[in-house]
This record gives structure tokens, sequence and C-alpha cells, in this order.
């Protein structure tokens, strides 16, 4: 089955199957393809189906985007970065930062990261303000950072939490 990580409204489970056909539905929304890209149903198998590093985002039984999050090793460098997209319907509800709050916990916690990272398109200013109320920090501009969907290049910030900057509902 896989880690389960629950939150006072959401759960993060791991992908299955039958996840596929959801997933690939938000992921071509008009607001989450110009962030996430083009996906076929083959990439959303690839991508999020038995990672253990991918959670589907789940309220109420629902799937409503996914979680991930990539470790570096490094003892030098140690940290953790996460990234999220979720359906455009359940945005500006106070989801999107639960999921996260729910995965640093285990991040610092269960995994044991002091510093994790996320790099939103530097204008993308909801999910900014859904990171920073989760403790994440501004931490500068990448200039050309990623190329979107469009073709053309585009600036990602560069966000980071401390463990001692978790801030608790």
């Amino acid at each position: 089955m896989g880690l389960v990580l629950n939150g006072p409204r959401v759960v993060l489970r791991p992908a299955r199957t039958d996840d596929v056909d959801e997933l690939l539905s938000i992921l071509r929304e008009p607001e989450v393809a110009r962030r996430w890209g083009r996906f076929e149903r083959t990439d959303v198998e690839d991508k999020f189906v038995g990672d253990a590093k991918v959670f589907v985002i789940d309220v109420d039984g629902d799937a409503v985007g996914a979680i991930q999050y990539d470790e570096e090793d490094d003892p030098m460098y140690r940290h953790a970065s996460i990234d999220i997209f979720l359906t455009t319907s359940r945005h500006n509800q106070g989801i999107g930062s639960e999921a996260i709050r729910v995965l640093a916990k285990h991040l610092i916690a269960d995994r044991g990261h002091h510093r994790l990272t996320i790099d939103p398109a530097a204008d993308n200013h909801a999910a900014i303000r859904s990171y920073e109320k989760v403790g994440f920090r501004k931490v500068g501009v990448m200039r050309s950072y990623e190329r979107g969907p469009d073709g053309m290049w585009h600036d990602g910030l560069l966000m980071e939490m401390l463990a001692d900057e978790l801030v608790q509902p």
C-alpha cells in the first residue's frame, strides 16, 4: 500500500492506477497545464504511479492533485524539495497549504531534513502566498529558470524553510 500521511482535511497517499485518469484530467486544466506542461496517460502512469516520493492529495475520497518530493542525500547539502499541483476548483481553500504542511512535517520529523525548498514560477503569486503560510521564505529570483509549455524561458522563485520555521495551523 505504501506510506499514507494524514492532515485535518487531506490524506496524502500513494498514487494508484485508478487515479491516472483523474490526475490526467487535472493536469490538463488550463491553469495547471500552463505550469506543468502537456501530459499523456502514459506520462502520468510513469511519473506518478509506483513512486514512493509521490502522493495523491485526497480530500473526502477524491483525488484533487498530487504532491511530490526529492531529496539531496549528500551530507554537506542534505535537504528536500517539494512540488505540487492542485485542481483549480480547490484553489484558495487552504488545501495546498495543508498538503505542503503535512509533507513538510514528514520530511522533517521522519526523513530528518533540516531544510526544505520549493521553486514556484515567479509570477505564480497565489502559490507563493500559499507557501509563505506554511513558513517558506523567498530567497531570490532564478532568472530564465524553466522553459514553459509555451517554449519560452520563465523566472522561478527559490523559496526555503528551515525545520523550526514550519508554521503550525
